[in-house]
């Protein structure tokens, strides 16, 4: 233990300094760092001095009302007050008469001060320009549900407990599911209408291309037919001028393919 250091915060000023940090909210370990100390050595402060412990469990009663005041207020709810504020300017003669208040005052602290630095302070010191209420608005926040859980969890805990909550949670959780199902189902009938969609064109598609196949073939076959003709009618026309350049008859050329055919 640091000898000879504990005396310090056994006096009025030391206790007060300690239920000052203690009531801002710091810890043991930071306490015990401002001091000087290492922790342990303040738990055994706390021990052996009832004044020490006094003083530091004051300081943290006084923090720990604070915030279960404002527990409280976020449980059930609570008012707030805004204020807005508007610049205005300083009536000369006011003015004059708060710089040469400021300015007598200052200068009974700071008698080796020149005149004139003593007037550059006035005029920091004292603005042109001063804040004046405006509008005063009031604003009203809801009861938040998490702090009045935890309120009761705490001052009731054997009537609210985590299990008295339980239907609770099931009931989120099963809208939750619900919600999922809902979900998944919005997205099969998506999936089903444009599958639906899709089997739809498909079979558009299967009838035009059945009707392209029809007209295919029956341009090719009308293209066939055609050639055929135009293959006859040149036909007939190179025999007769065949005939026509030998001189001989048709029906002579056919007693000639007859003889030819009897020998």
């Amino acid at each position: 233990m640091a000898t000879g250091k504990y005396q310090k915060w056994l006096a009025p000023e030391g206790r007060a300094l300690l239920e000052g940090w203690a009531r801002d909210g710091l810890t043991d370990a930071q306490i015990a760092h401002n001091i000087g100390i290492r922790r342990s050595t303040l738990y055994e402060w706390k021990r052996r001095y009832p004044d020490i412990s006094d003083a530091l469990k004051k300081g943290k009663e006084v923090v720990d009302r604070e915030v279960e005041n404002s527990l409280l207020k976020r449980a059930v709810g609570m008012k707030t007050k805004s204020t807005t504020y508007k610049m205005v300017k300083v009536n000369e003669d006011v003015l004059k008469v708060k710089r040469a208040r400021f300015l007598n005052e200052y200068k009974l602290d700071h008698p080796d001060m020149s005149r004139q630095n003593l007037m550059m302070a006035a005029v920091e010191n004292v603005p042109t320009y001063e804040q004046i209420p405006l509008i005063v608005n009031e604003n009203e926040l809801a009861p938040d549900t998490s702090a009045a859980i935890f309120w009761m969890k705490n001052r009731k805990p054997e009537q609210y407990r985590d299990h008295s909550f339980q239907e609770l949670n099931n009931a989120q959780a099963e809208k939750a599911r619900a919600d999922v199902r809902k979900s998944n189902a919005e997205a099969d009938i998506a999936e089903a209408r444009a599958a639906s969609e899709k089997d739809d064109r498909d079979d558009q598609m299967g009838e035009l291309s059945k009707l392209l196949d029809t007209l295919t073939k029956e341009t090719m076959d009308s293209v066939e037919e055609d050639g055929r003709g135009r293959a006859g009618d040149e036909s007939r026309k190179t025999q007769s001028d065949v005939q026509s350049q030998t001189g001989a008859s048709p029906a002579t050329g056919a007693a000639q393919q007859k003889l030819e055919t009897d020998d």
